[in-house]
Protein backbone atom coordinates (compact mmCIF):
# COMPACT_ATOMS: atom_id res chain seq x y z
CA UNK A 1 0.00 0.00 0.00
CA UNK A 2 0.93 3.61 -0.48
CA UNK A 3 2.67 5.55 2.27
CA UNK A 4 2.62 9.33 2.02
CA UNK A 5 5.50 11.56 3.05
CA UNK A 6 4.74 15.24 2.53
CA UNK A 7 7.59 17.64 3.18
CA UNK A 8 5.47 20.68 2.30
CA UNK A 9 8.02 23.31 3.16
CA UNK A 10 8.77 22.01 6.63
CA UNK A 11 9.73 25.36 8.09
CA UNK A 12 6.66 27.13 6.79
CA UNK A 13 4.15 24.39 7.53
CA UNK A 14 4.98 23.88 11.18
CA UNK A 15 2.20 25.32 13.30
CA UNK A 16 3.54 28.49 14.83
CA UNK A 17 2.26 30.85 17.47
CA UNK A 18 -1.23 32.23 16.98
CA UNK A 19 0.08 35.70 17.77
CA UNK A 20 2.68 35.90 15.02
CA UNK A 21 2.49 35.79 11.22
CA UNK A 22 4.35 33.07 9.33
CA UNK A 23 7.77 34.63 8.87
CA UNK A 24 10.83 32.64 7.91
CA UNK A 25 14.33 33.94 8.33
CA UNK A 26 14.36 34.84 4.65
CA UNK A 27 11.29 37.09 4.72
CA UNK A 28 12.26 40.68 4.18
CA UNK A 29 9.31 43.06 4.26
CA UNK A 30 5.75 43.41 5.58
CA UNK A 31 3.07 45.52 3.90
CA UNK A 32 0.07 46.43 6.05
CA UNK A 33 -3.45 46.98 4.79
CA UNK A 34 -6.28 48.68 6.71
CA UNK A 35 -9.84 49.69 5.89
CA UNK A 36 -8.82 53.28 6.66
CA UNK A 37 -5.60 53.07 4.65
CA UNK A 38 -4.50 54.64 1.38
CA UNK A 39 -2.93 52.87 -1.59
CA UNK A 40 -0.65 55.87 -2.02
CA UNK A 41 0.90 55.09 1.38
CA UNK A 42 4.04 53.02 1.87
CA UNK A 43 2.29 50.16 3.69
CA UNK A 44 4.07 50.52 7.01
CA UNK A 45 2.03 49.62 10.07
CA UNK A 46 1.35 53.29 10.79
CA UNK A 47 0.66 54.20 7.15
CA UNK A 48 -1.20 51.18 5.73
CA UNK A 49 -2.47 50.64 2.20
CA UNK A 50 -6.19 50.41 1.49
CA UNK A 51 -6.67 47.37 -0.75
CA UNK A 52 -5.37 43.84 -0.47
CA UNK A 53 -4.75 43.47 -4.19
CA UNK A 54 -2.64 46.61 -4.33
CA UNK A 55 -0.45 45.41 -1.47
CA UNK A 56 -0.08 41.93 -3.00
CA UNK A 57 1.09 43.59 -6.19
CA UNK A 58 3.93 45.17 -4.22
CA UNK A 59 4.95 41.98 -2.43
CA UNK A 60 8.00 40.04 -3.63
CA UNK A 61 9.24 36.60 -2.60
CA UNK A 62 9.78 36.61 1.15
CA UNK A 63 7.32 39.43 1.82
CA UNK A 64 4.11 39.43 3.88
CA UNK A 65 0.87 41.33 3.44
CA UNK A 66 -0.83 41.72 6.82
CA UNK A 67 -4.43 42.90 6.86
CA UNK A 68 -5.97 44.77 9.79
CA UNK A 69 -9.56 44.42 10.98
CA UNK A 70 -12.25 45.50 8.57
CA UNK A 71 -14.33 44.44 5.61
CA UNK A 72 -12.74 44.30 2.15
CA UNK A 73 -15.06 44.07 -0.85
CA UNK A 74 -12.61 42.75 -3.44
CA UNK A 75 -11.86 39.60 -5.36
CA UNK A 76 -8.31 38.91 -4.26
CA UNK A 77 -5.77 37.50 -6.72
CA UNK A 78 -2.20 36.40 -5.95
CA UNK A 79 -0.29 37.99 -8.86
CA UNK A 80 3.10 36.35 -8.42
CA UNK A 81 4.92 33.43 -6.82
CA UNK A 82 7.23 33.25 -3.89
CA UNK A 83 9.98 30.70 -3.91
CA UNK A 84 11.46 28.08 -1.63
CA UNK A 85 12.20 29.61 1.78
CA UNK A 86 10.87 32.98 0.55
CA UNK A 87 7.11 32.63 0.63
CA UNK A 88 4.61 35.34 -0.16
CA UNK A 89 2.23 35.42 2.81
CA UNK A 90 -1.20 37.03 2.93
CA UNK A 91 -2.45 37.02 6.50
CA UNK A 92 -4.97 38.66 8.80
CA UNK A 93 -3.41 40.65 11.61
CA UNK A 94 -3.23 38.52 14.76
CA UNK A 95 -6.30 38.84 16.94
CA UNK A 96 -8.25 40.95 14.43
CA UNK A 97 -11.10 40.02 12.10
CA UNK A 98 -10.28 40.76 8.48
CA UNK A 99 -13.18 39.94 6.18
CA UNK A 100 -13.01 39.40 2.43
CA UNK A 101 -16.66 39.95 1.64
CA UNK A 102 -18.42 39.26 -1.65
CA UNK A 103 -21.53 41.29 -0.86
CA UNK A 104 -22.45 43.28 -3.95
CA UNK A 105 -19.65 41.90 -6.11
CA UNK A 106 -20.75 40.78 -9.59
CA UNK A 107 -21.02 37.09 -10.49
CA UNK A 108 -21.13 36.43 -14.22
CA UNK A 109 -19.57 32.96 -14.57
CA UNK A 110 -17.12 31.05 -12.41
CA UNK A 111 -16.19 33.49 -9.65
CA UNK A 112 -14.05 33.24 -6.52
CA UNK A 113 -13.19 35.58 -3.67
CA UNK A 114 -9.55 34.49 -3.43
CA UNK A 115 -7.72 33.18 -6.51
CA UNK A 116 -4.39 31.32 -6.48
CA UNK A 117 -3.73 30.57 -10.14
CA UNK A 118 -0.40 29.59 -11.73
CA UNK A 119 1.53 30.76 -8.68
CA UNK A 120 3.48 28.81 -6.06
CA UNK A 121 5.02 29.22 -2.61
CA UNK A 122 2.16 31.30 -1.20
CA UNK A 123 0.27 31.35 2.10
CA UNK A 124 -3.31 32.44 2.80
CA UNK A 125 -4.13 32.60 6.50
CA UNK A 126 -6.65 33.82 9.00
CA UNK A 127 -9.43 35.53 6.98
CA UNK A 128 -13.19 35.43 7.03
CA UNK A 129 -14.13 34.76 3.39
CA UNK A 130 -17.84 35.07 2.90
CA UNK A 131 -21.03 36.31 1.26
CA UNK A 132 -20.43 35.46 -2.37
CA UNK A 133 -23.91 34.65 -3.64
CA UNK A 134 -25.50 34.33 -7.05
CA UNK A 135 -28.85 33.69 -8.70
CA UNK A 136 -27.31 33.49 -12.17
CA UNK A 137 -27.99 30.12 -13.87
CA UNK A 138 -24.89 28.00 -14.61
CA UNK A 139 -22.63 30.34 -12.67
CA UNK A 140 -20.26 29.10 -9.97
CA UNK A 141 -19.31 30.70 -6.67
CA UNK A 142 -16.18 29.77 -4.70
CA UNK A 143 -14.61 31.07 -1.54
CA UNK A 144 -11.04 30.09 -2.46
CA UNK A 145 -9.76 28.60 -5.73
CA UNK A 146 -6.31 27.24 -6.52
CA UNK A 147 -5.58 25.94 -10.02
CA UNK A 148 -3.38 26.07 -13.12
CA UNK A 149 -0.41 24.15 -11.76
CA UNK A 150 -0.05 26.15 -8.56
CA UNK A 151 2.00 24.37 -5.91
CA UNK A 152 3.56 24.66 -2.48
CA UNK A 153 0.42 26.36 -1.17
CA UNK A 154 -0.75 26.77 2.41
CA UNK A 155 -4.40 27.64 3.08
CA UNK A 156 -4.75 27.90 6.83
CA UNK A 157 -7.12 29.10 9.58
CA UNK A 158 -9.68 30.77 7.36
CA UNK A 159 -13.43 30.85 7.94
CA UNK A 160 -15.49 30.38 4.79
CA UNK A 161 -19.26 30.83 4.93
CA UNK A 162 -22.32 32.09 3.06
CA UNK A 163 -21.03 30.90 -0.30
CA UNK A 164 -24.29 30.27 -2.13
CA UNK A 165 -25.56 29.51 -5.61
CA UNK A 166 -29.26 30.10 -5.17
CA UNK A 167 -30.87 28.81 -8.34
CA UNK A 168 -33.07 25.87 -9.20
CA UNK A 169 -31.11 22.57 -9.41
CA UNK A 170 -31.99 22.29 -13.11
CA UNK A 171 -29.98 25.47 -13.73
CA UNK A 172 -26.59 24.04 -12.77
CA UNK A 173 -26.17 24.91 -9.10
CA UNK A 174 -22.46 24.94 -8.25
CA UNK A 175 -20.13 26.33 -5.62
CA UNK A 176 -17.23 25.46 -3.34
CA UNK A 177 -15.81 26.72 -0.10
CA UNK A 178 -12.32 25.73 -1.22
CA UNK A 179 -11.58 24.25 -4.66
CA UNK A 180 -8.17 22.82 -5.59
CA UNK A 181 -8.32 21.89 -9.27
CA UNK A 182 -5.44 20.53 -11.33
CA UNK A 183 -6.51 21.63 -14.77
CA UNK A 184 -3.16 21.82 -16.62
CA UNK A 185 -0.30 19.49 -17.60
CA UNK A 186 1.63 20.70 -14.55
CA UNK A 187 0.79 18.79 -11.40
CA UNK A 188 -0.26 20.73 -8.35
CA UNK A 189 2.06 19.50 -5.60
CA UNK A 190 2.54 20.15 -1.90
CA UNK A 191 -0.90 21.52 -1.07
CA UNK A 192 -1.70 22.02 2.61
CA UNK A 193 -5.25 22.95 3.69
CA UNK A 194 -5.47 23.01 7.48
CA UNK A 195 -7.48 24.37 10.39
CA UNK A 196 -10.07 26.09 8.24
CA UNK A 197 -13.77 26.31 9.09
CA UNK A 198 -16.36 26.00 6.32
CA UNK A 199 -19.99 26.38 7.28
CA UNK A 200 -23.42 27.49 6.12
CA UNK A 201 -22.87 27.10 2.41
CA UNK A 202 -25.20 26.22 -0.45
CA UNK A 203 -23.07 24.49 -3.06
CA UNK A 204 -25.74 22.66 -5.02
CA UNK A 205 -24.29 19.63 -6.81
CA UNK A 206 -20.75 20.64 -5.85
CA UNK A 207 -18.70 20.23 -2.68
CA UNK A 208 -17.32 22.30 0.15
CA UNK A 209 -13.65 21.32 -0.04
CA UNK A 210 -12.67 19.78 -3.35
CA UNK A 211 -9.43 18.31 -4.68
CA UNK A 212 -9.93 17.39 -8.32
CA UNK A 213 -7.81 16.68 -11.40
CA UNK A 214 -4.01 16.68 -11.49
CA UNK A 215 -3.27 17.23 -7.82
CA UNK A 216 -0.36 15.05 -6.72
CA UNK A 217 0.54 15.34 -3.04
CA UNK A 218 -1.79 17.09 -0.61
CA UNK A 219 -2.73 17.26 3.06
CA UNK A 220 -6.22 18.19 4.26
CA UNK A 221 -6.08 18.29 8.05
CA UNK A 222 -7.74 19.77 11.09
CA UNK A 223 -10.60 21.43 9.22
CA UNK A 224 -14.16 21.76 10.52
CA UNK A 225 -17.07 21.64 8.07
CA UNK A 226 -20.70 21.91 9.15
CA UNK A 227 -24.17 23.10 8.15
CA UNK A 228 -23.58 22.45 4.48
CA UNK A 229 -25.84 21.33 1.68
CA UNK A 230 -23.67 18.80 -0.08
CA UNK A 231 -20.44 16.80 0.16
CA UNK A 232 -17.94 17.94 2.78
CA UNK A 233 -14.50 16.91 1.45
CA UNK A 234 -14.07 15.35 -1.99
CA UNK A 235 -10.94 13.93 -3.64
CA UNK A 236 -12.09 13.28 -7.18
CA UNK A 237 -11.16 11.92 -10.59
CA UNK A 238 -12.82 11.34 -13.92
CA UNK A 239 -14.63 14.64 -14.27
CA UNK A 240 -13.84 17.57 -16.55
CA UNK A 241 -11.05 19.04 -14.47
CA UNK A 242 -8.23 17.99 -16.81
CA UNK A 243 -8.38 17.21 -20.52
CA UNK A 244 -5.67 14.53 -20.27
CA UNK A 245 -7.19 11.30 -18.89
CA UNK A 246 -3.95 10.25 -17.22
CA UNK A 247 -3.85 13.53 -15.30
CA UNK A 248 -7.54 13.70 -14.50
CA UNK A 249 -7.60 12.39 -10.93
CA UNK A 250 -6.32 13.44 -7.52
CA UNK A 251 -3.62 11.24 -6.02
CA UNK A 252 -1.23 10.80 -3.10
CA UNK A 253 -3.09 12.70 -0.40
CA UNK A 254 -4.03 12.54 3.27
CA UNK A 255 -7.36 13.65 4.74
CA UNK A 256 -6.84 13.62 8.50
CA UNK A 257 -8.08 15.02 11.77
CA UNK A 258 -11.10 16.81 10.34
CA UNK A 259 -14.54 17.09 11.94
CA UNK A 260 -17.65 17.15 9.76
CA UNK A 261 -21.27 17.34 10.88
CA UNK A 262 -24.65 18.43 9.55
CA UNK A 263 -23.52 17.58 6.03
CA UNK A 264 -27.09 17.43 4.83
CA UNK A 265 -28.40 17.57 1.27
CA UNK A 266 -31.93 18.26 2.50
CA UNK A 267 -30.76 21.75 3.53
CA UNK A 268 -31.18 22.76 -0.14
CA UNK A 269 -33.47 22.04 -3.10
CA UNK A 270 -31.24 19.24 -4.44
CA UNK A 271 -32.28 17.15 -1.44
CA UNK A 272 -35.86 17.18 -2.60
CA UNK A 273 -34.81 14.72 -5.31
CA UNK A 274 -32.00 12.85 -3.62
CA UNK A 275 -32.87 12.98 0.07
CA UNK A 276 -29.95 12.40 2.42
CA UNK A 277 -27.48 11.69 -0.36
CA UNK A 278 -24.37 13.68 0.55
CA UNK A 279 -21.16 12.08 1.84
CA UNK A 280 -19.05 13.81 4.49
CA UNK A 281 -15.67 12.60 3.16
CA UNK A 282 -15.75 11.28 -0.39
CA UNK A 283 -12.98 9.69 -2.44
CA UNK A 284 -14.47 9.41 -5.92
CA UNK A 285 -12.19 8.09 -8.66
CA UNK A 286 -9.02 9.20 -6.88
CA UNK A 287 -6.05 7.00 -5.95
CA UNK A 288 -3.62 6.54 -3.10
CA UNK A 289 -5.61 8.55 -0.56
CA UNK A 290 -5.48 8.05 3.21
CA UNK A 291 -8.60 9.01 5.20
CA UNK A 292 -7.71 8.82 8.86
CA UNK A 293 -8.53 10.11 12.34
CA UNK A 294 -11.61 12.05 11.26
CA UNK A 295 -14.77 12.53 13.32
CA UNK A 296 -18.03 12.45 11.34
CA UNK A 297 -21.53 12.68 12.76
CA UNK A 298 -25.02 13.85 11.77
CA UNK A 299 -24.08 13.64 8.10
CA UNK A 300 -26.12 12.08 5.30
CA UNK A 301 -23.42 9.44 4.83
CA UNK A 302 -20.07 9.12 6.56
CA UNK A 303 -17.11 8.11 4.38
CA UNK A 304 -17.30 6.95 0.77
CA UNK A 305 -14.53 5.35 -1.25
CA UNK A 306 -16.72 5.11 -4.29
CA UNK A 307 -16.54 5.80 -8.01
CA UNK A 308 -19.10 7.52 -10.22
CA UNK A 309 -16.95 7.04 -13.35
CA UNK A 310 -16.37 3.87 -15.37
CA UNK A 311 -12.72 4.53 -16.21
CA UNK A 312 -11.67 5.77 -12.75
CA UNK A 313 -12.08 3.20 -9.99
CA UNK A 314 -11.25 4.45 -6.55
CA UNK A 315 -8.14 2.46 -5.75
CA UNK A 316 -5.30 1.92 -3.29
CA UNK A 317 -6.92 3.98 -0.56
CA UNK A 318 -6.95 3.49 3.22
CA UNK A 319 -9.81 4.44 5.54
CA UNK A 320 -8.58 3.99 9.10
CA UNK A 321 -8.99 5.15 12.69
CA UNK A 322 -12.14 7.22 12.14
CA UNK A 323 -15.25 7.79 14.29
CA UNK A 324 -18.47 7.71 12.24
CA UNK A 325 -21.79 7.96 14.06
CA UNK A 326 -25.40 9.16 13.83
CA UNK A 327 -25.39 9.51 10.05
CA UNK A 328 -28.68 9.43 8.19
CA UNK A 329 -27.57 6.57 5.96
CA UNK A 330 -24.47 4.40 5.68
CA UNK A 331 -21.36 4.84 7.78
CA UNK A 332 -18.67 3.67 5.31
CA UNK A 333 -19.42 3.01 1.65
CA UNK A 334 -17.49 1.15 -1.09
CA UNK A 335 -18.31 0.43 -4.72
CA UNK A 336 -19.93 1.94 -7.79
CA UNK A 337 -23.44 3.29 -8.04
CA UNK A 338 -26.06 0.60 -8.57
CA UNK A 339 -26.77 0.07 -12.26
CA UNK A 340 -24.89 3.24 -13.14
CA UNK A 341 -21.09 2.85 -13.19
CA UNK A 342 -18.53 0.07 -13.44
CA UNK A 343 -15.54 1.85 -11.89
CA UNK A 344 -16.03 0.54 -8.38
CA UNK A 345 -13.52 0.26 -5.54
CA UNK A 346 -10.28 -1.70 -5.77
CA UNK A 347 -7.40 -2.61 -3.48
CA UNK A 348 -8.55 -0.46 -0.58
CA UNK A 349 -8.45 -0.95 3.18
CA UNK A 350 -11.18 -0.12 5.69
CA UNK A 351 -9.50 -0.84 9.02
CA UNK A 352 -9.81 0.14 12.67
CA UNK A 353 -12.83 2.39 12.35
CA UNK A 354 -15.57 2.81 14.96
CA UNK A 355 -19.13 3.06 13.63
CA UNK A 356 -22.25 3.59 15.70
CA UNK A 357 -25.93 4.29 15.17
CA UNK A 358 -25.88 5.19 11.50
CA UNK A 359 -28.78 4.41 9.13
CA UNK A 360 -31.44 6.62 10.67
CA UNK A 361 -33.27 6.72 7.33
CA UNK A 362 -33.69 4.15 4.58
CA UNK A 363 -31.99 4.51 1.20
CA UNK A 364 -33.18 5.13 -2.33
CA UNK A 365 -34.60 1.59 -2.62
CA UNK A 366 -36.32 1.79 0.78
CA UNK A 367 -33.51 -0.35 2.16
CA UNK A 368 -31.25 0.01 5.17
CA UNK A 369 -27.94 0.86 3.52
CA UNK A 370 -25.82 -0.69 6.26
CA UNK A 371 -23.17 0.48 8.67
CA UNK A 372 -20.69 -0.79 6.06
CA UNK A 373 -22.03 -0.80 2.50
CA UNK A 374 -20.62 -2.53 -0.59
CA UNK A 375 -22.35 -1.90 -3.90
CA UNK A 376 -21.07 -2.59 -7.44
CA UNK A 377 -17.59 -3.72 -8.52
CA UNK A 378 -15.71 -4.11 -5.24
CA UNK A 379 -12.46 -5.97 -5.86
CA UNK A 380 -9.69 -7.05 -3.46
CA UNK A 381 -10.62 -4.77 -0.58
CA UNK A 382 -9.88 -5.51 3.09
CA UNK A 383 -12.33 -4.68 5.90
CA UNK A 384 -10.81 -5.54 9.28
CA UNK A 385 -10.60 -4.51 12.93
CA UNK A 386 -13.71 -2.33 12.83
CA UNK A 387 -16.18 -1.88 15.70
CA UNK A 388 -19.73 -1.79 14.36
CA UNK A 389 -22.34 -0.85 16.98
CA UNK A 390 -25.68 -0.96 15.20
CA UNK A 391 -29.10 0.43 16.01
CA UNK A 392 -31.71 -2.09 17.16
CA UNK A 393 -33.01 -2.17 13.57
CA UNK A 394 -29.95 -1.90 11.35
CA UNK A 395 -27.65 -3.81 8.99
CA UNK A 396 -24.04 -4.46 10.01
CA UNK A 397 -22.67 -5.18 6.52
CA UNK A 398 -24.71 -4.88 3.33
CA UNK A 399 -23.35 -6.25 0.05
CA UNK A 400 -25.82 -5.45 -2.69
CA UNK A 401 -24.81 -7.45 -5.78
CA UNK A 402 -22.76 -10.41 -6.96
CA UNK A 403 -20.24 -8.19 -8.78
CA UNK A 404 -16.68 -7.97 -7.52
CA UNK A 405 -14.43 -10.53 -5.87
CA UNK A 406 -11.43 -11.01 -3.63
CA UNK A 407 -12.75 -8.93 -0.74
CA UNK A 408 -11.70 -9.86 2.80
CA UNK A 409 -14.04 -9.05 5.70
CA UNK A 410 -12.73 -10.29 9.05
CA UNK A 411 -11.63 -9.56 12.62
CA UNK A 412 -14.48 -7.12 13.22
CA UNK A 413 -16.62 -6.68 16.35
CA UNK A 414 -20.39 -6.45 15.82
CA UNK A 415 -22.86 -5.44 18.51
CA UNK A 416 -26.50 -4.41 18.76
CA UNK A 417 -29.16 -4.41 21.45
CA UNK A 418 -31.63 -5.52 18.80
CA UNK A 419 -31.65 -8.32 16.23
CA UNK A 420 -28.42 -8.83 14.29
CA UNK A 421 -28.80 -8.30 10.55
CA UNK A 422 -26.57 -8.66 7.51
CA UNK A 423 -27.36 -8.82 3.78
CA UNK A 424 -25.27 -10.57 1.13
CA UNK A 425 -26.07 -10.13 -2.55
CA UNK A 426 -29.42 -8.34 -2.36
CA UNK A 427 -30.73 -4.79 -2.35
CA UNK A 428 -32.99 -5.31 0.63
CA UNK A 429 -34.19 -8.92 0.73
CA UNK A 430 -32.69 -12.10 2.18
CA UNK A 431 -31.81 -10.54 5.51
CA UNK A 432 -29.57 -12.81 7.57
CA UNK A 433 -30.20 -12.69 11.33
CA UNK A 434 -27.83 -15.42 12.48
CA UNK A 435 -24.08 -14.82 12.71
CA UNK A 436 -23.19 -18.38 11.68
CA UNK A 437 -25.50 -18.15 8.68
CA UNK A 438 -23.90 -14.82 7.74
CA UNK A 439 -20.43 -16.33 7.81
CA UNK A 440 -21.58 -19.22 5.64
CA UNK A 441 -23.36 -17.01 3.10
CA UNK A 442 -20.57 -14.45 2.80
CA UNK A 443 -17.51 -16.60 3.38
CA UNK A 444 -16.40 -13.74 5.63
CA UNK A 445 -15.86 -12.83 9.29
CA UNK A 446 -14.41 -16.17 10.36
CA UNK A 447 -12.33 -14.38 13.00
CA UNK A 448 -14.90 -11.72 13.90
CA UNK A 449 -16.97 -11.44 17.06
CA UNK A 450 -20.70 -10.81 17.39
CA UNK A 451 -22.77 -9.97 20.47
CA UNK A 452 -20.04 -8.67 22.78
CA UNK A 453 -20.52 -5.08 23.98
CA UNK A 454 -17.43 -3.00 23.08
CA UNK A 455 -18.06 -0.91 26.24
CA UNK A 456 -17.82 2.64 24.96
CA UNK A 457 -17.26 5.45 27.44
CA UNK A 458 -20.78 6.64 26.60
CA UNK A 459 -23.43 5.63 24.07
CA UNK A 460 -25.68 8.59 24.86
CA UNK A 461 -23.32 11.52 24.27
CA UNK A 462 -21.87 9.54 22.46
CA UNK A 463 -18.18 8.98 23.29
CA UNK A 464 -16.84 6.15 21.17
CA UNK A 465 -13.60 5.69 23.11
CA UNK A 466 -13.43 2.21 24.59
CA UNK A 467 -13.24 1.56 28.32
CA UNK A 468 -10.24 -0.09 29.94
CA UNK A 469 -12.08 -3.43 30.11
CA UNK A 470 -13.37 -3.34 26.54
CA UNK A 471 -13.18 -6.68 24.68
CA UNK A 472 -12.00 -4.66 21.68
CA UNK A 473 -8.77 -3.75 23.45
CA UNK A 474 -5.70 -5.46 21.93
CA UNK A 475 -7.82 -8.03 20.07
CA UNK A 476 -7.34 -6.73 16.55
CA UNK A 477 -4.97 -8.05 13.89
CA UNK A 478 -1.85 -6.12 12.97
CA UNK A 479 -1.60 -5.85 9.19
CA UNK A 480 1.30 -3.41 8.93
CA UNK A 481 2.19 0.04 10.16
CA UNK A 482 1.63 1.41 6.67
CA UNK A 483 -1.93 0.09 6.65
CA UNK A 484 -2.97 0.44 10.31
CA UNK A 485 -1.19 3.79 10.74
CA UNK A 486 1.26 4.99 13.34
CA UNK A 487 -1.24 6.78 15.61
CA UNK A 488 -4.86 6.25 16.63
CA UNK A 489 -7.66 8.83 16.52
CA UNK A 490 -6.22 10.59 19.59
CA UNK A 491 -2.65 10.72 18.32
CA UNK A 492 -1.46 7.90 20.57
CA UNK A 493 0.63 5.00 19.22
CA UNK A 494 -1.56 2.75 17.10
CA UNK A 495 0.38 -0.50 17.56
CA UNK A 496 1.82 -1.21 21.02
CA UNK A 497 3.97 -4.29 21.70
CA UNK A 498 2.78 -5.66 18.35
CA UNK A 499 -0.85 -5.49 19.52
CA UNK A 500 -3.70 -3.42 18.17
CA UNK A 501 -7.22 -2.79 19.43
CA UNK A 502 -10.30 -2.99 17.29
CA UNK A 503 -11.84 0.37 16.45
CA UNK A 504 -10.25 3.79 16.09
CA UNK A 505 -8.72 4.07 19.55
CA UNK A 506 -5.78 2.10 20.87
Amino acid sequence: MYFLSLTLLAAACSKGSASEPIVTAAQTHAYYVAATGNDAANGAIGTPMRTINYALGKANPGDSVIVRAGTYHEKVVFPKSGRLEKLITLKAYAGEKAVIDGTGLPVAGQETLVMISNVSFVVLEGFDICNLKSTVPSAGVNGITANAGSGNIIIRKNKIYNIEHNVDPSQGRSGHGIEIIGNTADAMKNILVEDNIIHDTKTGYSENLTINGYVDGFMIRGNTIYNTENIGIDAAGGYGANSNPSFNYARNGVITGNELYNIDMTRGPVGGTHGHGAIAIYVDGARNIIVERNKIHEADRGIGIVSENDAYPTSNCIVRNNFVFNCWRTGIYLGGYLGYTSGGTRNCYVVNNTLMYNNRQTGAYDEIEGEIRLTEQCFDNVIKNNIVYARPVDIFVHKYTATGSGNVIDNNLYYTTGTPQWIWGSTKDNVITNFSAWKTASGADGGSVYGVDPVFISTTLPDLHISANSPARNTGVVISQDVNGTVDIDGNPRIVNNKISKGAQQ
